[in-house]
């Protein structure tokens, strides 16, 4: 399984190739490999992806807006530009404070 969803070599912006969708939540795989992926996410306000483990580590990256991230338990808030890792089998979730678009990359290890 190693598929690339955008042109190797050419630039582009991850806020550009994503848009909303009034009350729902779009995403978009841009990289996936057999050692994890890379995907896009965006959240309109108020939506959220209830909490949930991962058998792996997990980094999202906020490129937009602004979200909580609640890692065990623990509500972390992150706007554009900032970025947080999930740790392997740690319960997580993500709540949409803001429209917010975001970056996940997986790591299979």
């Amino acid at each position: 399984m190693e598929n690339n969803k955008f042109n190797n070599s050419s630039a582009f912006s991850f806020n550009s190739e994503i848009n909303y969708s009034e009350g729902g939540i779009v995403s978009m795989r841009v990289m996936e490999k057999s050692a994890g992926n890379v995907s896009l996410f965006a959240f309109d306000k108020g939506q959220k992806l209830s909490e949930h483990t991962a058998p792996f580590d997990a980094m999202i990256q906020v490129t937009e807006g602004e979200a909580e991230i609640i890692i065990g338990g623990n509500p972390n808030h992150l706007h554009a530009g900032e970025t947080i890792i999930m740790p392997a089998n740690i319960p997580h979730a993500v709540n949409a404070i803001e429209k917010f678009k975001m970056v996940l990359t997986m790591i299979k290890a």
